[in-house]
């Protein structure tokens, strides 16, 4: 069965960084994309970045763009967040997304069709 384990999740002071990690296992067929998303307390749920997984290129929401950095290990079948500069408006529940099909908007949580259960990441003033 599909599964995807989020981890790396923690409370951080504004400033520092954090490593989020999604370990995929199970999927019938290869991913087409890896996305993180967040969901912030009575806020909508928000693409953070995306990775498509045969090429490798990735996609950022402007409000992490040169902060954020998403990355695969395919030997791993795991998909990292690194989350510098860190920001109290970044705290949220961050999700991992994995989407088989074709995906043309990687950064809208519809186009995908497996999620983890999320990691909650808080920073702090």
């Amino acid at each position: 069965q599909a599964q995807l384990v989020e981890s790396g999740g923690d409370s951080v002071q504004a400033g520092g960084s954090l490593t989020l990690s999604c370990a995929a296992s199970g999927f019938p067929a290869s991913t087409n994309c890896m996305g993180w998303f967040r969901q912030a307390p009575g806020k909508e749920r928000e693409g953070v970045a995306a990775i498509y997984t045969g090429g490798g290129a990735t996609y950022y929401a402007t409000a992490v763009q040169g902060r954020f950095t998403i990355s695969q290990d395919n030997a791993k079948n795991t998909v990292y967040l690194q989350m510098n500069s860190l920001k109290p408006e970044d705290t949220a529940m961050y999700y991992c997304a994995a989407g088989v099909d074709l995906i043309v908007s990687p950064l809208v949580d519809v186009e995908y069709n497996y999620w983890g259960q999320g990691t909650q990441v808080t920073v702090s003033s």
